[in-house]
């Protein structure tokens, strides 16, 4: 049963036009003093969730982006600061990027921020997908399976550090620590000081859903966010999280301790809410389909959606064709309250909903959609 109200803020700033006919993505270049605007942004967002009653807020870590889409590099600072200007909201790092990260410093960050939001910023933590990002800090991104396991083994290191008062590792990429000398004796092993005190919880996204990283995230007790249109895919990533669950002995319903989210947008009437939508949609597809993350896109509409205007005839999948699947909606109030009983339904194990606005919605436009929410779909979810 849906009782948590979350939403996830990639860290975009308020542009001047949107659309397949506005600035292609690529050529999108922001002043200093345009891209530092995003803190204001998000302590504004921050305070509205909070007064509304929305569990968390997740922040995505993002690095060298000129283009505006994505431009908080540290969700751990952040969340010290959103912490103290709100009251009971949770700000998630939605996720902090391990590769581009010594593990040690994260697992320090993490512990210090907990105890200083007593227990109000929620650890996550990703793999990455940007290249530009990743492979400027030194680690792999294009080898996928050496990403892959970098990660792992910072997340078995995180862990440890988190739930052991002493701990050590050797593995491929760390030995930790190095049996050095120090004030007259060998160093054997390590206490993270602090280590956290509230809250040990832990996310991660799921995307390709193999079962090796499934398995990875139960052994760790690692919770898995599903978004865009793996919402509407049972007997996809979303089954393949049961399953594992299920492989680990624990009897989860489907849909337990994942938080499933949709892009939404809320109006009069359906019709105008497609129109308000769908120049925020085309940019969420220009950022994204050069990233792999517009599902059933081909590279020649890749291609296309690179270049101003001629999408139609590109047959670049519109936002109603996403709206089909459950991973977009517009709508009324009233409608979008079905939609989501209707996920309610189909995975009764569900209680966090990611209801997001998309990529560039303005500041104004998200603080309205936001109570709009509030006002019309949060009361038929709160009573029960």
């Amino acid at each position: 049963m849906i009782k948590n109200f979350v939403t996830v803020y990639p860290g975009h700033i308020d542009f001047a036009d949107f659309g397949q006919n506005a600035t292609p993505a690529n050529e999108r270049r922001f002043t200093n003093a345009q891209l530092a605007t995003v803190f204001d942004k998000t302590e504004a967002i921050a305070k509205k969730l909070d007064d509304i009653g929305f569990e968390t807020l997740w922040m995505a870590e993002h690095h060298f982006q000129h283009e505006g889409y994505e431009v908080i590099p540290n969700l751990l600072m952040l969340a010290v600061h959103l912490a103290h200007v709100t009251k009971t909201l949770k700000i998630g790092c939605g996720f902090n990027v391990a590769p581009m990260w010594h593990p040690l410093r994260m697992a320090e960050d993490y512990a210090t921020a907990d105890i200083l939001t007593k227990g109000r910023t929620v650890f996550g933590v990703a793999r990455g997908y940007h290249t530009r990002e990743v492979e400027s800090f030194g680690a792999p991104m294009q080898d996928q399976e050496a990403n892959r396991e970098l990660f792992e083994e910072q997340v078995e290191i995180i862990m440890k550090a988190f739930h052991n008062e002493r701990f050590s590792h050797k593995g491929r990429h760390y030995t930790l620590p190095p049996e050095v000398p120090y004030r007259g004796y060998t160093v054997k092993d390590l206490t993270l000081v602090p280590r956290p005190m509230h809250s040990f919880e832990t996310w991660q996204p799921i995307v390709s859903a193999k079962p090796q990283a499934m398995d990875f995230m139960i052994r760790h007790n690692i919770k898995g966010m599903v978004g865009g249109g793996a919402a509407t895919m049972a007997e996809g990533p979303i089954k393949a999280f049961q399953d594992a669950a299920h492989r680990a002995g624990k009897n989860w319903k489907l849909g337990e301790n994942l938080g499933i989210g949709i892009f939404f947008y809320l109006a009069e009437s359906r019709e105008q809410a497609v129109k308000e939508l769908r120049p925020y949609y085309e940019e969420h597809v220009k950022m994204f389909a050069p990233l792999g993350f517009v599902p059933g896109i081909t590279p020649a509409q890749v291609e296309a959606v690179g270049k101003r205007g001629g999408w139609d005839k590109a047959g670049v999948p519109t936002l109603e064709h996403y709206m089909k699947l459950g991973s977009w909606f517009a709508g009324t109030a009233e409608q979008l309250v079905e939609h989501v009983k209707g996920m309610e339904a189909r995975f009764p194990g569900l209680d966090t909903i990611n209801l997001s606005t998309a990529l560039t919605t303005p500041q104004a436009v998200m603080l309205d959609q936001f109570q709009r929410l509030k006002e019309g779909v949060m009361p038929a979810f709160e009573k029960r």
